[in-house]
């Protein structure tokens, strides 16, 4: 898969580019599936979220880019539709827009479902996280973003790239989200970590990482 591994969405200019040269086409030439299951999970949640997240009336810009076509894929249905029937819908979107909320709501119904397995073979499929959606492709959350607590416990998610995320950085929406926050988070961690902010954005083609920002961003990296 193409990935592009946001923060909020797609907030500015360079990440918008970014968006349109993983595609290899314009947005409204792209078909996208979005994902709205991350919304429903966590203390927080209301249905409300998803809505907007789906409708495109969320702050954070996903749906409402101007996409050819749009079509929902809620993962807590998946396991009473036929594989093969939602197989071929994920196979032939350009575009997977996954909504934040929980990471580990999201992990759990990712691998429920069997989006999870399907994933990797999606090499021509770009994958545009939000928050929690960009987190559940890392090996963990940390235990500060543990808020659901999945039935195997612990902060484990997928593992499809090698670094871990800290989110909102510096958000004033998040005053928990400082660099301060950060620092200690990634010291639990033990790995790649990088903390972003709105602006920022992280694209990951064929393993190479790319920082896409307008805003700030630090990786820490234990093994320098």
């Amino acid at each position: 898969m193409k990935l592009l591994l946001t923060d909020s969405g797609v907030r500015n200019a360079s990440i918008l580019a970014a968006l349109v040269d993983l595609l290899g086409k314009p947005i409204s030439e792209a078909d996208a599936l979005c994902i709205p299951t991350a919304g429903y999970g966590g203390p927080y949640a209301d249905p409300g979220g998803p809505w907007r997240f789906v409708s495109g009336q969320a702050p954070s810009p996903m749906t409402g880019l101007g996409w050819k076509s749009v079509g929902l894929l809620e993962l807590t249905a998946l396991p009473s539709i036929d594989r093969d029937l939602w197989v071929s819908w994920v196979r032939a979107a350009d575009v997977l827009l996954v909504n934040g909320g929980d990471a580990l709501y999201l992990c759990h119904w990712m691998r429920e479902s069997g989006l999870a397995d399907l994933l990797p073979s999606l090499s021509d499929t770009v994958y545009v996280g939000l928050s929690a959606g960009s987190m559940v492709l890392t090996p963990r959350v940390g235990a500060e973003f543990v808020d659901w607590k999945p039935p195997t416990g612990g902060d484990r998610t997928l593992g499809l790239v090698d670094f871990s995320i800290f989110p909102h950085l510096d958000s004033p929406d998040c005053p928990e989200n400082t660099m301060a926050d950060a620092e200690c988070w990634a010291a639990g961690i033990a790995g790649p970590a990088y903390a972003i902010d709105a602006q920022t954005a992280i694209k990951v083609v064929d393993g190479e990482v790319e920082l896409v920002s307008e805003g700030h961003w630090k990786l820490f990296d234990p093994s320098s």
